[in-house]
């Protein structure tokens, strides 16, 4: 046709990036992860103390790496800062993934890790947590052996909140002596478990953070990836000048320095977590062993109605029903004590 504009037939043919629901605020949030408290006083501070050079200059990235960097214990030339874990993901598929180039999954996890792995048309290799989401380490050891091109791993794995523990990382890491492998440690914090320090012994890692949970700047769009420095150059070299706001920057860097507020809500969170899950027993729904701020949940033919309705009472949790292949599937978010003993004498009627 005269005119036609033709895009790559891997974008053409995709499915649309994931819809998430909106008109959220002033609701219960259950269904994204957030940290449902807000960020530090600290953080929006910061905000608040930009003048009007700060808004109209561009952001001085590496500037910021420098000061962020110490907090996490690495040098400025093994970080990245990003517009969030999915732009860090973004980034690791524009640099190692193209057509033909294969991937490495177990799913149900993360969208995203598919989604970009599409758009550049590599093949995935799918494997599978069991009926008990337990992660199969020998099925994925087997599978490095014949040397996918990246394996994303997120730890703990959404939508399961199970944890793959450092000793088993170590073995999938030695076994991917010719594969990337990406640990997105979005929730690292609920579980302590993390592989930052391997960065600079292990060329084959990244590891990539968000500030988007226990910071509560979701909204900001932050996030880092850290390598070995030679990878994290490559990285670089393909990341657009600007990839994350002046804003965003310095809001972040008050965040890090804002502990006794992370510490406290980290507290919070686990004390309610053990209240969602032993409340959720007392009402015969089973739950999986969690290691983050959200719990999956089987709620059986039960689940679709139960969603409904506590979203006509302006609680939000999240349908997992496409992630497993059928009904009744529910990731919560664990909020305060006093939000989930709200959400359980909610879902109580309804069960």
């Amino acid at each position: 046709m005269r005119g036609q504009i033709n895009p790559r037939r891997a974008i053409a043919e995709a499915e649309d990036s994931p819809a998430m629901l909106e008109n959220r605020k002033g609701k219960l949030r259950l269904d994204m992860n957030e940290n449902v408290l807000g960020c530090s006083p600290k953080a929006r501070a910061a905000l608040l103390r930009l003048d009007a050079e700060d808004f109209s200059m561009y952001p001085e990235k590496e500037n910021a790496v420098e000061r962020l960097a110490p907090h996490f214990g690495v040098h400025a030339d093994e970080m990245l800062v990003t517009c969030g874990i999915d732009d860090a993901l973004r980034l690791i598929a524009d640099v190692f993934l193209e057509r033909g180039r294969r991937v490495l999954l177990v799913e149900p996890t993360f969208p995203m890790y598919r989604f970009y792995a599409g758009q550049r048309e590599a093949r995935i290799i799918s494997l599978r947590y069991d009926s008990g989401m337990n992660f199969p380490l020998r099925d994925v050891l087997t599978a490095l052996r014949s040397a996918p091109d990246v394996f994303f791993l997120a730890n703990p794995n959404n939508p399961t909140a199970g944890l793959v523990g450092q000793r088993e990382i170590e073995e999938i890491l030695d076994a991917a002596q010719q594969t990337l492998v990406v640990v997105d440690e979005a929730y690292f914090e609920f579980s302590g478990v993390t592989m930052l320090r391997e960065i600079r012994r292990r060329r084959n890692l990244i590891v990539t953070r968000t500030f988007s949970k226990t910071s509560g700047l979701a909204g900001l769009r932050i996030g880092c990836a850290f390598a070995h420095r030679e990878i994290a150059k490559l990285l670089k070299r393909a990341q657009a000048p600007f990839p994350i706001s002046a804003p965003a920057l310095a809001v972040a860097e008050a965040a890090l320095k804002d502990k006794v507020f992370v510490r406290r809500y980290i507290g919070e969170i686990l004390q309610a977590r053990k209240i969602l899950i032993n409340g959720l027993g007392r009402l015969g729904i089973r739950t999986f062993p969690s290691a983050a701020n959200f719990v999956l949940v089987d709620f059986g033919a039960r689940g679709p109605s139960a969603i409904s309705a506590l979203r006509r009472r302006g609680i939000l949790i999240r349908d997992q029903s496409g992630a497993f292949g059928r009904p009744g599937f529910v990731r919560i978010t664990v909020g305060t004590s006093a939000q989930m003993r709200r959400f359980l004498k909610a879902l109580e009627p309804l069960v």
